[in-house]
């Protein structure tokens, strides 16, 4: 008997524990709640803390409350100049009323898939109006704003508050990239080729400069040489004449001496004249 009761009465506590586990639930801080009951909404915006359901009949759905990042695909965009440009960009978004987010989009992922639509059409309709260069340059930070007001007017049904639009990066398609690519390569080639040319132009302009100064200064060289040269002999003459006057037999001499030494070598032959007068101080020496 004491048997009996102690199985019915563990029973009873294990039923209780169940029914309790199944009727309370929290929510945490960075969370919101949506009451469910046979899986239609009958309570939403659920804050942080204990709360209360029926067992088995209600369940809970939870969806983050923190601010959530949605970093889109890269996708191509019409510009008003027509050019094709590839956006790349991100979203800052959270979900602000649970009961809308559920009945619209149901998960987080439905979220996201909506955010990329809606985020992109007004991001295609936006930079549609402003060239390319427009865009690249100061008036971005304005183009992002208009998108961000618009996008997130537009999920305002899906109970999603959109925080922020910014573009990552723009890029040219692969097949624009390659062309450009070569234009630029082109144009690059074409400046080098310049460059050399004026370069080559330049050079023969200071080599012949250096070649009519290099023949200039040899010219005057020469000259200077040349001047300096009849001064000398001039000098010279002057030193001979007055040693001529001073002592002519000395003189003779002394250029007797010096034809000598020019003409007699080792190898040279001579045949003597008596009474040659070249040879008179050779003989008056014997």
């Amino acid at each position: 008997m004491n048997n009996r009761k102690t199985t019915i009465l563990i029973i009873v506590l294990a039923v209780a524990v169940l029914i309790g586990t199944q009727s309370f639930f929290t929510i945490d801080q960075t969370q919101r709640g949506l009451l469910l009951q046979l899986g239609k909404p009958v309570k939403s915006d659920l804050k942080p803390g204990l709360h209360f359901k029926l067992p088995f009949v209600q369940n809970v759905i939870q969806f983050d409350y923190r601010v959530l990042e949605y970093d889109a695909p890269p996708a191509e965009i019409l510009t008003e100049d027509k050019k094709n440009l590839v956006v790349d960009n991100y979203s800052r978004w959270r979900i602000v009323d649970p009961l809308k987010f559920y009945r619209t989009v149901r998960t987080v992922r439905g979220g996201r898939s909506r955010l990329d639509d809606i985020i992109y059409s007004e991001l295609r309709v936006a930079l549609g109006n402003y060239s390319l260069t427009e865009i690249v340059s100061s008036d971005r930070s304005k183009i992002m704003t208009q998108v961000t007001k618009k996008s997130d007017k537009a999920l305002d049904d899906y109970g999603i508050d959109v925080l922020d639009v910014r573009i990552k990066s723009t890029d040219l398609p692969v097949e624009n990239q390659k062309a450009i690519y070569a234009r630029m390569r082109a144009e690059r080639e074409r400046q080098a080729k310049k460059y050399r040319s004026e370069g080559h132009e330049e050079a023969v302009k200071i080599r012949t400069e250096a070649d009519r100064k290099r023949a200039v200064m040899l010219a005057e060289a020469k000259r200077k040489a040349q001047t300096l040269r009849g001064e000398g002999d001039a000098q010279a003459t002057r030193i001979y004449a007055r040693a001529l006057k001073k002592d002519p037999e000395f003189y003779q001499f002394w250029r007797s001496m010096d034809a000598y030494k020019k003409g007699v070598t080792n190898q040279t032959d001579f045949v003597f004249t008596p009474g040659e007068e070249f040879w008179r101080y050779m003989e008056s020496s014997k």
